[in-house]
């Protein structure tokens, strides 16, 4: 399998990026179409781009997708040295972008590891296309070698309508000529270095950009936010290093619905002092926590207000 990517291996290593098409198949990337849905139908008050980790915590069809073995084979190919499979494969975030038509949000260039609490920085980004993505509806676009600079200080930026409410590059620091459009079908995944400057424009179409980013990290790097909920995805954790969680538990009639959902629960890696939180039944409740943190995660962004009170 090295050998059938090896020369987007030596792109990814040179320019920082690489694109593999149809990693996804059609079946699945329609249950991704119907999960954003659900999960927009579900908590109508979070915007489509800010879809974030603590809904991941407790969604087994997320867990489901980003524990795919053709997701971590590429983790392992494009990750290395960092990430070795037979040492195993822990996840730090994942994180839908929705945008909707018309109405979706820029995000101003950045550089990933500018945000993330990781040491070392040992991590690497997919970014899962579930609806097609192309200029006319705000897809991401890179800079081509600029993953080759160190990590630049993030600045504030509430001065235009944007997701991240920050940035680390201006458009005067960019080299146009450098700029890739990152033009993806449905199932295809790019891969990104945590240093790599990159960005996307407003959703001006009529139509819907979502995409999923995944961050897979080796399990000896630590992540120093407690709060966040890393997942092992393969083989075993390194003592001493992280608080893993367990895989969410599939619950008929609360949960997104998948193929293969009945059989999960034999399936999800389980961290016994971590499945209290699954013995939960008060779902209305568990909706309303999760609401609330991810609405306070995103007024910290930039310093906003929580969007209830914009």
């Amino acid at each position: 399998m090295t050998n059938q990517y090896s020369e987007l291996v030596e792109q990814y290593e040179r320019d920082g990026y690489a694109i593999i098409r149809n990693v996804i198949d059609a079946q699945l990337v329609k249950e991704c179409q119907q999960h954003v849905d659900f999960l927009q139908k579900k908590y109508p008050t979070i915007p489509g781009e800010h879809l974030h980790h603590p809904i991941m915590r407790n969604d087994p069809f997320w867990i489901r997708l980003v524990s795919d073995q053709r997701l971590l084979d590429l983790a392992a190919i494009f990750g290395k040295p960092f990430i070795e499979p037979d040492k195993g494969i822990a996840l730090f975030s994942s994180h839908y972008f929705s945008k909707p038509p018309k109405t979706g949000m820029a995000v101003l260039w950045h550089q990933d590891g500018a945000y993330w609490p990781l040491k070392p920085m040992n991590v690497l980004t997919m970014w899962l296309a579930v609806d097609r993505s192309d200029r006319e509806n705000g897809c991401l676009r890179v800079i081509r070698g600029s993953h080759k600079q160190g990590l630049t200080d993030l600045k504030e930026d509430v001065s235009v309508t944007n997701v991240l409410g920050s940035y680390t590059h201006r458009d005067e620091d960019i080299n146009q000529n450098d700029v890739v459009d990152m033009i993806l079908e449905p199932g295809d995944i790019s891969i990104h270095h945590p240093n790599i400057v990159h960005g996307s424009d407003a959703n001006t179409s009529d139509r819907r950009r979502c995409g999923l980013t995944i961050r897979y990290m080796a399990p000896t790097t630590e992540c120093i936010d407690k709060t966040q909920p890393v997942m092992m995805m393969s083989g075993a954790a390194v003592q001493g290093i992280n608080h893993y969680r367990s895989w969410p538990k599939y619950r008929s009639g609360y949960d997104f619905s998948f193929s293969g959902c009945e059989q999960w629960n034999e399936k999800r890696r389980i961290v016994p002092e971590d499945e209290q939180y699954f013995e939960r039944t008060d779902y209305d409740q568990m909706d309303k926590e999760i609401e609330e943190e991810v609405l306070s995660f995103v007024a910290k962004l930039g310093g906003k207000k929580p969007y209830a009170e914009l």
